[in-house]
């Protein structure tokens, strides 16, 4: 009799316990009423990041926002951590090190923590999914996230919609941002073109000379996809206008963080010369963006 092969795991199978043990979909900051139960309080220069943490930019604004709650109230939701594979008496962070981050630039010297005996590969698959359901990162992180699950483990589209609660398209979508020039990639990571952006200007044959005209003269979508579309027919288009990586002075940064900390949301202030320039406020969810048409709606 043939042996039977065993199944692929689905996605997250194994570690729905885990998930609930550290409540690891709750937002990723300290507002919760109640502080959960670690396991111990572990020296924050005994915990190292993730190497293949999905999230790379931290927002400056937030994370100083973070950092002034947990120097009031302390650090509440405890970070999910396993010893290191390598180096004796170290813990690896497995999710929050948002909160690891912050702690240390409230100057606290340990941190409470849930110690787990983890694989390599549950590491690596906590580490995304716990990223992608906060919701918070950048298309460019989202996309790569989705991208390691399906070469790390398996997944399909259909597996990861259905289990992230997601819908098959937007994973789709954002998969297909990562088939643009990495400049355009980094545009995308700054905010400084948005995800509608960036999927119109896939398909045309120089997408980075586009995108700086996107950003140049501060097109909307609808008149980036125009753009494109004269792009892909052959037609003549403004000449090339590369954008400026400028760095932004100390009044445009404190602004940007007063309005971040104000907000709740991130904001970056972009100066475009003498035509002026554009605010661009990002938020995570429908509820934020609720908030925020409230708060325009009271302005005088």
């Amino acid at each position: 009799m043939t042996e039977k092969k065993p199944e692929r795991r689905s996605l997250g199978r194994g570690l729905s316990a885990l998930m609930a043990d550290v409540n690891l979909l709750a937002p990723d900051d300290t507002q919760s009423a109640r502080p959960r139960r670690a396991e111990m309080l572990i020296p924050v220069d005994q915990l190292t990041p993730n190497p293949d943490q999905p999230r790379r930019d931290f927002d400056a604004a937030a994370m100083q926002e973070l950092a002034a709650s947990i120097r009031e109230k302390g650090v509440i939701q405890p970070l999910l951590v396993r010893p290191h594979p390598h180096r004796s008496g170290q813990f690896e962070i497995v999710a929050g090190e948002r909160r690891w981050r912050a702690a240390q630039m409230a100057q606290l010297h340990e941190v409470p923590a849930l110690l787990r005996d983890l694989t390599d590969s549950e590491v690596i698959e906590v580490a995304i999914i716990e990223n992608i359901q906060r919701a918070d990162l950048n298309p460019v992180e989202e996309a790569l996230g989705y991208k390691l699950l399906m070469e790390r483990f398996g997944h399909t589209q259909e597996k990861m919609a259905e289990a992230l609660s997601k819908s098959r398209s937007h994973i789709a979508n954002l998969l297909r941002l990562l088939q643009l020039p990495d400049e355009v990639q980094g545009w995308l990571r700054e905010g400084r073109l948005t995800a509608g952006h960036a999927r119109a200007l896939i398909t045309t044959p120089d997408p980075t000379a586009l995108a700086a005209q996107v950003i140049a003269k501060g097109l909307s979508v609808r008149e980036a996809e125009r753009l494109a579309k004269r792009a892909q027919a052959g037609l003549a288009v403004p000449p090339k206008q590369r954008p400026q990586k400028e760095e932004k002075d100390a009044d445009t940064r404190a602004l940007e963080r007063d309005l971040s900390v104000h907000l709740r949301m991130r904001v970056a202030i972009n100066h475009l010369g003498h035509d002026g320039g554009n605010v661009v406020i990002t938020y995570r969810d429908l509820d934020q963006l609720d908030r925020l048409c409230q708060i325009l709606s009271t302005m005088p």
